[in-house]
């Protein structure tokens, strides 16, 4: 992933605070992604869990002070190694995934893009999966990050407070924890559930796991593409040399 600063330019230096949010977020990926700053005001990070960048990229959604880049691809980093130190097509597709976040316009700033040349794509199943999945789960999460950015500050205030609670193994937006929800903010019941209503909470947390799904599936499948390129570069060799060999059986028999 490659998150960059929106407007940076007339705006303070937020790397350091994303750092430490994405720091402190509770992901299901067993090994936690390091993100660091890669250059300017810029971050970089690789995540293997699906459901984690699903995560990741919504929180850095929320503020709108970021643009997301996935890239969906092979990544080549020693054990314990800065993600500076990385190799593989995921990075150069995150790259250009973020570039083009910052021309989405008046859409959601994020983008997911396979490490798949172009003309790979036309050449098995797998790559144009790969594509497809995601460009599916771009639009998800684009779809997601609307949601997310639409809310307002008391509205974050309720969903917070549901997200701590459901970490607690309260649930997620149940009535139960709605009421305990009501109380520590001093509000009604109703008014609780009535902003959760708005919020799109959740619509977004049953959305979600489609998002992660996508994401799998593209990953799988661009792994699959990118194991099945050199095959494909063989083949013409192969049959090259099988001709050859024909045309030398020929000339045996003739003489």
């Amino acid at each position: 992933m490659t998150i960059d600063q929106r407007g940076s330019t007339g705006d303070q230096d937020r790397v350091p605070a994303l750092l430490d949010q994405l720091a402190g977020l509770e992901l299901p990926d067993p090994e936690q992604p390091v993100f660091e700053r890669s250059v300017g005001d810029e971050v970089q990070g690789v995540v293997r869990d699906a459901s984690a960048v699903v995560e990741i990229a919504l929180h850095a959604l929320r503020g709108g002070h970021w643009y997301i880049g996935i890239g969906v691809g092979t990544v080549v980093l020693p054990p314990h190694a800065s993600p500076r130190e990385g190799t593989g097509t995921a990075f150069v597709a995150a790259r250009k995934a973020v570039e083009l976040a910052k021309g989405a316009g008046s859409q959601v700033p994020l983008s997911v893009v396979p490490g798949i040349m172009a003309g790979e794509a036309a050449k098995g199943v797998a790559a144009a999966e790969g594509v497809q999945a995601c460009a599916n789960a771009e639009a998800v999460l684009r779809l997601l990050g609307r949601l997310v950015q639409d809310r307002t500050e008391a509205q974050w205030r309720v969903v917070d407070a549901l997200r701590r609670l459901g970490a607690r193994g309260q649930g997620q937006g149940r009535h139960g924890s709605q009421k305990h929800v009501a109380l520590e903010l001093g509000i009604s019941e109703q008014s609780v559930s009535r902003t959760v209503l708005r919020s799109g909470w959740q619509e977004e947390w049953a959305a979600r796991p489609a998002a992660s799904m996508l994401l799998g599936f593209a990953d799988s499948r661009v792994g699959q593409a990118e194991k099945d390129v050199p095959a494909q570069q063989q083949a013409p060799a192969q049959q090259q040399g099988l001709g050859q060999q024909k045309a030398a059986d020929r000339i045996e028999g003739d003489t």
